[in-house]
C-alpha cells in the first residue's frame, strides 16, 4: 500500500489519476480509460483495441474533486437539437473517481433526458475493459465457475467453425491444443443480478488480478433474478447496467412524449490485486471476494460528489415480515422462508420484472420472513414480494413513500397465492427455473468442459437439439404417479428437427382421476420460466379439438433456450378446466407449442398444479 495522496496530471490530450498503487490514464475531454499501470506492468488494457471502439466520447472535461485524498473527474457529451439523428438525446456525465490508498478505482455516470426531447430507447449500458491477452487467460465469475480461457485469437476464421449464432464457435484449431473441440460461448458465463457481485481475470505467471465489482444492484433493471453478462473471451469484463438479454423489448427504457428522465448508474468498482511470483494466484480471487465484501458494506458510497447520488443519510430504511397463507397447504400462517422482497416503482402486480428506467431494492428474507431492506433512494415504490415454493406474486397495495431519514414498519404482510382448491397433482418445483426439470448431456461434439458434471449443466451448448435425440418420433408423454420430472420431463419445450425441417411439439399429461365433478370448475395453474416467440395450446382430452381450451398467443423473448438461462421472464397461467371436460378414470392433458421457424423458440416450464375444485378432497400426490 501507498501512502502518496492521490495525484492529478492533465495534459492536452490526457489525464492521468495517480495514487501511488494504480495509475489510470484517460483521454482528454473523451473520458476513455487508455492505460491501467499497476505492479509494475505499464498497460493491463489492449493496446491492440481502438480507441474509436471504446464507447461513448465525452466533449467535455472538469474536475469535480482533487483534493489529495480524492480525484473525481467529469467527462461529459450534452445533447441539444442539432444533434438530433446523430447521437441518443441524453445529456452523458460519465464520472471516474481515485482515492488515496485504493488499490482500484471507481466508475458511475449519469444519463439525463431533458423534458421536450425526442423519443428514443435504450437497449443496453454498460462500462466494458478489455485487457492485454498475453496476460489475463485465467478467468473466474464463481467458486465454481472459473478457468483458463481460450484467446480471441481462436475466435477468428480458420481457427474455429461457427455455430447456430454469432457468439458461439466450436473451436477447431486453437493456439492452445487443449482447447480444441470446445464451444465458446459468452452467454454460457450469465449470472443473476443477485450473483453478479464480482468478476474478473488472474494473469497467473506474475499472479495479478483484475476485478470487476458491482456493490449494488439498485441501478439494474428486471430484479434480483435477471441475468446479464459478466466476463468472456476478449479477455473482457463487462458491467452491465442495462440490457435486454433474457428478458427481449420489455427490459429496454422506452422515452417516450418527451418524458423527462434521470438515472444515476453505478459507482462500480475496478479493483487491482497482486501476490508474490510463487504463490497461488488462485488466492486472487478469494481476496477478491473479500474486497467485494468491503464494498458491499460501504453502500451507498459516501464520496461521489454528483448530488444525483444519495448518500446513506438522504436514504430511508423499511422492515416487516411476510407471511404466507394457503389454506389447502395449513391452517396457519406460514414464514415465507427466503422471499424475495423488493421496492419498484409503482406499477401492476409482478410489474417490478419489466421495470426498467428507475431504481429498485431488494433483499431476501429471513427463515422467519422477517425482511429489512436499507438504504433506499427517497420516492414513492410499491412493496413487491415472491416466495420460492409458491406461485405468483405478491404486491402491498399502498403506495409506499420513502423520505431520508425514514424507518418505515410495514408490520405482517400476509401473501395469499393463486388457490381455488386442493391439489390433485403437480410437476415441478416453483421456484421461477426449469432447472429442476431433465438437462441432457451435451452432443459430445460440443463440449464446455466446465460444465462437465456440473451444477449448471444447462449452460451448456446445443441442448435444443436433444430433444429429437430422445424424441424422435413421438414427443414428451408424462404419467402423474408413474414419471419423474427430473428424469422424464425436458427442460425445454421446442420444436422438434424433422427432415432438416422443425415442427411444432404437443407434449401430454396423463393422469388418472377416481371421482369427477361435472358440474364443478376444476383448475389448471401453469408457471412458465421462460418464453420465445413461443405459443401454448392447452386441450384436454381431445388432441384434435379444433380450438383449444386455452391459448397464451405469441409471447416472450427471452431467447433463454440459445443462451444457456433455464430461466427469463415469468408468466402464470391459471386456466379453468370445466368438469365436463373430464372423465372419471385416465384424462390427458395435451400441451402444444406450435410455433416452428427457429429451433429456439419454446418454453421452458415452472411449475404446473391441477386443483380439484374447492368440495373437492385432495387425493395423495
Amino acid at each position: 500500500m501507498s501512502t502518496q495522496g492521490v495525484c492529478l496530471n492533465i495534459q492536452r490530450h490526457h489525464v492521468v489519476m495517480d495514487n501511488g498503487i494504480v495509475q489510470v490514464t484517460l483521454s482528454n475531454p473523451g473520458g476513455i480509460v487508455t492505460g491501467i499501470r499497476y505492479n509494475g506492468i505499464d498497460n493491463l488494457l489492449e493496446v491492440l483495441n481502438q480507441e474509436t471502439n471504446r464507447g461513448i466520447q465525452g466533449t467535455g472535461f472538469k474536475v469535480i474533486v482533487n483534493n489529495g485524498e480524492q480525484v473525481e473527474l467529469s467527462f461529459t457529451r450534452m445533447w441539444d437539437p442539432s444533434l438530433e439523428g446523430k447521437y441518443v438525446p441524453l445529456n452523458i456525465d460519465k464520472r471516474f473517481v481515485m482515492l488515496c490508498g485504493s488499490s482500484g478505482f471507481y466508475s458511475y455516470a449519469i444519463y439525463e433526458h431533458l423534458k421536450g426531447w425526442p423519443d428514443f430507447d435504450l437497449g443496453e449500458t454498460r462500462i466494458t475493459f478489455k485487457l492485454r491477452k498475453d496476460k489475463f487467460q485465467y478467468m473466474a465469475v464463481a467458486d465454481n465457475r472459473q478457468r483458463f480461457m481460450p484467446l480471441p485469437d481462436d475466435r477468428l476464421p480458420g481457427r474455429c467453425q461457427a455455430l447456430a449464432y454469432p457468439e458461439a464457435v466450436l473451436l477447431t484449431n486453437p493456439k492452445m491444443p487443449g482447447f480444441k473441440g470446445e464451444v465458446d460461448d459468452k452467454y454460457q458465463y450469465s449470472a443473476q443480478n443477485k450473483d453478479n457481485r464480482v468478476h474478473g481475470w488472474i494473469c497467473t505467471n506474475q499472479p495479478l488480478g483484475f476485478w470487476q465489482i458491482t456493490p449494488s444492484d439498485e441501478f439494474r433493471s428486471g430484479g434480483p433474478i435477471k441475468q446479464n453478462l459478466t466476463s468472456h473471451v476478449g479477455p473482457t469484463t463487462l458491467a452491465m447496467f442495462l440490457s435486454a438479454h433474457y428478458a427481449g423489448q420489455d427490459l429496454v427504457p422506452k422515452i417516450r412524449a418527451g418524458e423527462p428522465w434521470k438515472k444515476v448508474f453505478g459507482p462500480v468498482f475496478i479493483y487491482l490485486n497482486s501476490a508474490r511470483k510463487g504463490d497461488d494466484p488462485l488466492w486472487l480471487w478469494e481476496d477478491a471476494k473479500i474486497q467485494m465484501m468491503t464494498e458491499v458494506q460501504s453502500w451507498p458510497y459516501s464520496f461521489p460528489a454528483s448530488e444525483d447520488f444519495q448518500k446513506s443519510e438522504q436514504r430511508g430504511n423499511i422492515g416487516g415480515r411476510l407471511l404466507v397463507f394457503d389454506r389447502y397447504i395449513s391452517e396457519d400462517h406460514i414464514s415465507a422462508r427466503g422471499a424475495y422482497v423488493g421496492l419498484a416503482p409503482p406499477g401492476e402486480v409482478g410489474s417490478w420484472q419489466r421495470e426498467c428506467k428507475d431504481y429498485q431494492f431488494w433483499t431476501r428474507a429471513d427463515e422467519n420472513g422477517y425482511f429489512s431492506i436499507n438504504n433506499v433512494r427517497t420516492g414513492d415504490y410499491n412493496l413487491y414480494a415472491w416466495v420460492p415454493g409458491f406461485i405468483g406474486d405478491y404486491r402491498y397495495d399502498v403506495v409506499v413513500t420513502v423520505t431520508s431519514g425514514s424507518l418505515i414498519e410495514m408490520g405482517y404482510l400476509i401473501y395469499e397465492p393463486p388457490r381455488d382448491g386442493p391439489t390433485l397433482w403437480e410437476i415441478g418445483i416453483p421456484d421461477r427455473s426449469a432447472a429442476e426439470f431433465y438437462v441432457p448431456d451435451p452432443d459430445p461434439k460440443y463440449i464446455n468442459r466446465l460444465f462437465v458434471h456440473h451444477p449448471d449443466r444447462f449452460r451448456q451448448y446445443g441442448l435444443w437439439g436433444r430433444y429429437a435425440d430422445l424424441y424422435p418420433n413421438e414427443d414428451l408423454v408424462y404419467t402423474v404417479g408413474v414419471s419423474d420430472y427430473a428424469r422424464d420431463w425436458f427442460f425445454a419445450q421446442v420444436p422438434r428437427k424433422r427432415d432438416d425441417i422443425h415442427v411444432g411439439t404437443t407434449w401430454q399429461i396423463r393422469f388418472k382421476l377416481n371421482n369427477v365433478d361435472r358440474s364443478s370448475t376444476y383448475k389448471l395453474r401453469v408457471a412458465i420460466a421462460s418464453a420465445t416467440l413461443a405459443e401454448l395450446q392447452v386441450r384436454v382430452n381431445d388432441p384434435n379439438a379444433r380450438r383449444p381450451l386455452f391459448t397464451s398467443g405469441l409471447i416472450g423473448r427471452d431467447n433463454s433456450v440459445a443462451r444457456h438461462g433455464i430461466h427469463g421472464l415469468y408468466w402464470l397461467y391459471s386456466i379453468s378446466v370445466g368438469g365436463c371436460h373430464l372423465v372419471e378414470g385416465d384424462n390427458t392433458l395435451f400441451f402444444t407449442q406450435p410455433r416452428c421457424t427457429s429451433p429456439f423458440q419454446g418454453l421452458m416450464y415452472d411449475y404446473i398444479r391441477f386443483e380439484g375444485p374447492p368440495s373437492c378432497e385432495a387425493a395423495p400426490i
